[in-house]
This record gives structure tokens, C-alpha cells and sequence, in this order.
């Protein structure tokens, strides 16, 4: 890892770029604090297609068209709309359902563009441990990103900032009302139980670090990301500010 994530007198990458998305990768988010911003920024950036395997927020502003459909892979096939969307079924005024995860493995291959799957649910938290039925990763998935906000750092481990501190506790062994610490985000990222589970075994995996919005969360960022690129199974780290204009802040 390095102490300059890249040169300054080089043009920062596109997050596609940082993240090393293929052409026809299918890109899985998991975990909490910026996983539908970066599906959909990567959708606007690459003219991708945006799908999930749970319940997700309409997202109908953030693309070009949202099509309801139980024959997904027939609509990303004769659509030429890009950035897509498709949903199995509106449940309720604010949100959609999701595809089971074989679906939306067809769907990848009925398309050679880069299908965006939200693949579980933090409830707007910034960390965040999977359920007992979560993640629902394809098991075709190119790339699984594991987000975490920076943000986090410094703040009690409770539902206020956390979906299930009980198992975020289990995971990192911090105790539920106690700081959480840089190695907690890169614990809870990195493990089994956590960004990490049910991951398939081809996938790359590449840990998205957010809300990097200045020099004291970078520095966050990096520590954390040095805990992380210890993992045998991380491709690398990307740090990011998903609301700025240029959203990669560092790669390690």
C-alpha cells in the first residue's frame, strides 16, 4: 500500500477505473454508508444496468428509465435505454423488491453492459453486519464491494449509526455502546460474518470506503485500508467522497 494513493500531477481515475470494472462485470453492493450511491453513480458513469436481489428505495431519478417486469432478462435484452433499471414489482409507495439472485445471474448474461446489484439492506446506517438471509449474492458476481463510511470512526457502536451493533459487536469484539475504531470497520469489512460472507469464491472483492470528504477521514480511510489489504481475498481499497464531482479520493 502506498502513502499517496496516486500522483498529484496525475488526473484522479474513474471509480470504474478504481474499482477495475470490467466491460459485462456484475457488481454486487454490501454493507452500509454509500452502497446505492455508488451503484448509481457507477450506472450514470459506465450506461450500466441497476437491479437488486432485496428491497430497494425507488430509484427512478437516478437512471434514464425503470422498467417493472417478471422477465428481466427480455427487457435488458431489447431496451436500448441506458443506465437501465428493472424490478420485479413496486411493494409499496417508496420502494421495489428484488430479484431472487438466480434471476438476476440470467440477466447478467443476457447483456454485455455492467449489471448493479444491491445485494442487501443497512436502513441508511453508516457499518453494518448481514442478517441471517443476507447478503443474496449472484453466484456469477464479478466483483463484491463491502462499503463502509469513514464516518463511523469515533462513533458508539448503537443503532443510531449502526444496522445490528449486536452482530457488528459479535464480529469486531467491541462492546455495544463503545467507540468504534478504525480496526472495527476493517474487521467487520474483512470477515466471514461480515462484507465478507457468501461471497463466490471467483469474485473479486474490493472494499469501498466513503464519505472520504477531507484530510482527517483520509487519513481514516488509510488505516483502515492498511488493515484491510492484509486480507488475503482483497483486491484492493478504494476511498471515495460519492457526492464530489470526482468521487475516487484514493486506491490501495
Amino acid at each position: 500500500m502506498t502513502d499517496e494513493p496516486f500522483a498529484s500531477s496525475t488526473s484522479p481515475p474513474t471509480l470504474a477505473d478504481a474499482l477495475g470494472i470490467g466491460p459485462d462485470d456484475l457488481v454486487c453492493a454490501v454493507g452500509a454508508g454509500g452502497k446505492k450511491s455508488l451503484l448509481y453513480r457507477l450506472a450514470r458513469d459506465l450506461d450500466g444496468v441497476v437491479t437488486s436481489t432485496v428491497r430497494i428505495p425507488i430509484f427512478d431519478d437516478e437512471v434514464a428509465e425503470v422498467i417493472v417486469t417478471d422477465d428481466p432478462e427480455t427487457a435488458v435484452a431489447e431496451t436500448p435505454t441506458r443506465p437501465l433499471g428493472v424490478v420485479p414489482e413496486r411493494e409499496r409507495s417508496d420502494r421495489y423488491r428484488g430479484y431472487d439472485p438466480a434471476t438476476v445471474d440470467r440477466v447478467a448474461r443476457a447483456t454485455d453492459d455492467v449489471v448493479l446489484v444491491k445485494a442487501d439492506g443497512a436502513r441508511s446506517r453508516w457499518l453494518k453486519a448481514p442478517g441471517e438471509d443476507e447478503p443474496q449474492l449472484p453466484d456469477t458476481a464479478d466483483l463484491v464491494c463491502p462499503v463502509a463510511s469513514v464516518r463511523v470512526v469515533g462513533e458508539p457502536l448503537s443503532d443510531e449509526r449502526v444496522h445490528r451493533p449486536e452482530l457488528v459487536s459479535d464480529v469486531s469484539g467491541t462492546a455495544v455502546g463503545d467507540p468504534i475504531s478504525e480496526w472495527d470497520v476493517a474487521a467487520v469489512l474483512s470477515n466471514d460474518c461480515g462484507g465478507m460472507k457468501d461471497v463466490p469464491e471467483t469474485a473479486r472483492v474490493v472494499p469501498v470506503l466513503n464519505m472520504v470528504d477531507d484530510e482527517r477521514l483520509a487519513e481514516t480511510a488509510e488505516e483502515i485500508a492498511r488493515w484491510l489489504c492484509e486480507h488475503p481475498r482483497v483486491d484492493r481499497v478504494v476511498a471515495t467522497s460519492l457526492a464530489a464531482d470526482e468521487p475516487v479520493v484514493g486506491f490501495y
